[in-house]
């Protein structure tokens, strides 16, 4: 198997609402998101799939050095060999690599946050250096286009936040930020029991309040000389958001299920962004 087809599976065997995006872009494009996400599912997987949290410890420091490695001598792993020969033609940092498994890292070894501040840290790390790294990729051309990228890439984060209430707690975190379930008198233990509530139901809608800002806000912040080159990027802004306002439909029944939308769903809504041009 080369490099270029590791990525490949990885990406589609994820069932990520990313992959429906990617396959709109021309091939060179397309072959260096693929390997990107590639390296964000290998790094994520090594926190969700790894048990022991001195062996995730351990794997993910492997992947520092990977990374430093890939960039000063050579790449070993195939994740790292197929996203090289892309890191110079789309201004890809070694820094920017590293922050991924920093955020990861954090899930490790933090299972609450205290406030909305501390959880956009987390969310910067693993989601909004995402974005921005997806943006060079799809061909920004503006300076601006950063911002907007990153605040995305944040709004996408606390779509999975809410989608995975209930998953989370399985594991024993909780990323809604304990002074909001205080606001909300919503206590930990109703969570990692997976008890809803008004109070809940409250808390939610907060939060998904929040996700629908932070939308807008990314929206408004894209230069109009890259709707174009960005969008996949709304592509995956209109699944994720379609997502959230059935996850507000349903009620919010995140703690027992997981809702989801079918994959025709998705490529109806990416191949609407594509040829229409509208969410």
């Amino acid at each position: 198997m080369t490099p270029q087809d590791y990525v490949q599976q990885k990406a589609a065997s994820s069932g990520s609402s990313f992959y429906y995006a990617f396959l709109f872009l021309p091939p060179q494009r397309r072959l260096a998101i693929t390997a990107f996400y590639a390296f964000c599912r290998e790094i994520d997987d090594v926190v969700d799939e790894i048990h022991d949290p001195g062996v995730a410890q351990t794997k993910l420091n492997w992947w520092r050095n990977e990374v430093h490695q890939a960039f000063t001598a050579q790449a070993q792993h195939p994740v790292m060999q197929a996203l090289m020969p892309w890191c110079a033609e789309f201004g890809i940092h070694e820094q920017q690599l590293q922050s991924v498994i920093e955020g990861c890292d954090m899930d490790l070894t933090q299972t609450r946050y205290l406030d909305y501040p501390a959880l956009s840290r987390y969310c910067h790390l693993v989601a909004g250096v995402v974005g921005e790294v997806s943006a060079q990729i799809f061909g920004q051309t503006q300076s601006a286009t950063q911002q907007y990228a990153h605040t995305l890439g944040q709004a996408f984060q606390l779509t999975n936040i809410i989608r995975d209430v209930g998953e989370d707690a399985l594991r024993g975190r909780i990323y809604l930020p304990i002074s909001e379930l205080q606001q909300f008198d919503v206590k930990a233990h109703e969570i990692l029991n997976r008890l809803d509530s008004p109070r809940f139901q409250a808390l939610m809608q907060f939060q998904a309040e929040r996700a629908h800002g932070l939308y807008e806000q990314a929206f408004a912040l894209l230069p109009s000389e890259d709707w174009k080159t960005q969008k996949p990027g709304l592509m995956m802004a209109s699944i994720y958001r379609t997502l959230l306002r059935e996850i507000q439909a349903r009620h919010f029944p995140v703690l027992t299920q997981r809702v989801a939308l079918t994959p025709l769903r998705k490529m109806w809504l990416a191949w609407k962004m594509q040829a229409l041009g509208r969410f």
